[in-house]
């Protein structure tokens, strides 16, 4: 398995748990049953979580594209050093938007997601020269 495809199932993988958090701060607000029954659907969550729930669903809009790179470099053989590297830096760059989104930290969340749109494009410009 080439190391952009190892990079997309970690990315999936970790994609699928993201929700993890903000659900279970949903059930310490109020409470498991209410959660269960969607009684609670409009109570906010705390700060933490809500950026915890919108860094998920940055990570799902980001990982349909990256999806979508993988596979035409795989199935056009355009994998290099480069794409490997693209791909690298942008698993880091996607782990660290999240980690930096929910703690809610200052500029961290533009510059990690800018470095995950700049690997994409060093992606996608190997495609198109290939």
């Amino acid at each position: 398995m080439t190391t952009e495809l190892e990079v997309l199932i970690w990315l999936a993988g970790l994609t699928i748990f993201m929700w993890l958090p903000y659900i279970f701060a949903n059930i310490v607000n109020v409470g498991l049953m209410r959660a269960l029954t969607y009684q609670a659907d409009g109570e906010p969550l705390p700060d933490w979580a809500t950026r915890a729930k919108r860094a998920h669903y940055n990570s799902i809009e980001n990982l349909a594209p990256f999806a979508a790179l993988v596979i035409v470099a795989h199935l056009g053989n355009v994998n290099n050093d480069i794409t490997a590297s693209a791909a690298l830096a942008f698993l880091c760059f996607r782990v660290a938007h999240y980690v930096v989104y929910t703690l809610g930290i200052p500029f961290g969340r533009t510059l990690a997601f800018a470095g995950s749109w700049l690997a994409q494009i060093c992606f996608l410009y190997q495609i198109l020269i290939a």
